[in-house]
């Protein structure tokens, strides 16, 4: 049995331009006639949203980041995604698990193994009362990520905003990211759609579609 809705996650390094196309794809959803939950990690809920401040401002080592990533996640699943799956919507989320290995497990270098097992402890479909899920582990139906080189993403930030605690990292802390997202792509290749960002928007929107439509769902 398919899932009643469906999970869309955004992934990459700021700078890549995830957010303009988030907004655009739901509202192509939308005029689809399909009910759109916008949401992003960390972060969702009340609990994630408070996990996320600690997480951006605060020092931390890398276990303590996965933790509280995954901490925030296991919430942020029960409270918003698994039910808005069971609803039958579009879910379309701002980062989801890649986002920690690559960040945590590229950026940090830490284990990559011990991430597995978060991973499994936070995501496993039954005990999240998600029956409407094949595989044990819920992950997304569709992961795009948005990549680009770090270096042309720190030119479209600078001066942007002032930096968290992640955005203020080397260029070389986002070369590692960035294999940490190529490391994931490769290992689950029929989930990812690499969409290259270094391009015009409209570029960029045109390979989203593409992904989304190669798969009948718009």
């Amino acid at each position: 049995m398919a899932a009643p809705g469906l999970f869309i996650s955004f992934e990459g390094i700021d700078g890549a331009g995830k957010s303009t196309h988030i907004d655009a794809l739901a509202a192509a959803f939308r005029a689809a006639g399909r009910q759109v939950t916008l949401t992003r990690e960390p972060g969702g809920t009340p609990l994630a949203e408070k996990i996320r401040a600690l997480a951006l401002h605060e020092p931390m080592d890398a276990l303590t980041e996965a933790l509280l990533m995954f901490a925030a996640r296991r919430d942020h699943l029960r409270q918003v995604i698994v039910p808005a799956l069971a609803r039958g919507d579009v879910v379309l989320c701002d980062r989801f698990t890649d986002a920690t290995f690559a960040y945590q497990g590229g950026g940090r270098g830490f284990d990559w193994q011990s991430l597995s097992i978060l991973e499994l402890l936070a995501q496993d479909a039954p005990a999240l009362g998600a029956d409407f899920v094949q595989k044990t582990l819920l992950q997304p139906d569709l992961t795009l990520w948005f990549d680009i080189p770090p270096a042309v993403a720190a030119e479209r930030l600078a001066g942007a905003r002032v930096p968290d605690r992640f955005e203020s990292q080397p260029v070389a802390f986002f070369d590692a990211v960035r294999a940490g997202y190529a490391r994931r792509a490769q290992a689950e290749p029929q989930r990812f759609a690499r969409i290259n960002a270094d391009q015009p928007r409209e570029a960029v929107a045109d390979e989203v579609r593409a992904a989304l439509d190669g798969r009948g769902w718009l």
